[in-house]
């Protein structure tokens, strides 16, 4: 009897380690997002087991006005993210019964962001757009819809740095802010 018992001990614990090696962000993700502001393709590559690479490529929504001639507008402009995910409560999801295909769960990651001096439509003469780079430390979660469907929300708050023309009156560094809301699609 207390072999038996002894056996199924070691059998179930067993179980429980072989649970928590399979906690691990996937090895390559790509997918697509639409936001308010704008659409993204990304990846994330596995760097480690909880930890992912996220490349991403977007065009973003920005807008415009003046009060001195009574103007405002829309503009799009295109974006480059690097950002370091660390998905921390992927054990604890497995433990919980719950999904961490496709890197679902919460995640705390450096989001550096760059606007080049580019843009996808055109502004009238009277305004310039000034490239910037963001460093943003953010939360967030991600969660599947399905097996092909996400959705995404992040916040954070960092520096942003703006690459002055001349003859500017914008400062060169200020606080930056990332909030997003997400609808993705995972391929």
């Amino acid at each position: 009897m207390n072999k038996t018992f002894l056996v199924a001990l070691i059998l179930f614990s067993l179980s429980f380690t072989a649970k928590a090696q399979d906690a691990s962000v996937e090895k390559s993700i790509f997918g697509i997002q639409l936001g308010a502001i704008g659409l993204w393709a990304h990846n994330e590559a596995k760097l480690s087991q909880s930890i992912a690479l996220r490349t991403e490529v977007g065009a973003e929504l920005g807008f415009y006005s003046s009060s001195f001639i009574n103007d405002s507008g829309v503009y799009v402009v295109p974006s480059i993210t690097l950002e370091p995910r660390w998905y921390y409560n992927l054990n604890k999801r497995v433990s919980k019964s719950r999904r961490i295909d496709g890197n679902s769960g919460n995640f705390v990651s450096l989001k550096v962001n760059y606007h080049p001096d580019l843009l996808l439509t055109s502004l009238k003469e009277n305004y310039n757009f000034i490239s910037d780079l963001t460093i943003i430390p953010t939360w967030g979660i991600r969660r599947n819809i399905g097996k092909h469907f996400n959705y995404e929300t992040a916040i954070g708050v960092g520096y942003i740095k703006y690459f002055e023309e001349a003859n500017t009156f914008f400062e060169q560094a200020d606080i930056g802010v990332n909030i997003h809301l997400r609808i993705g699609y995972k391929f």
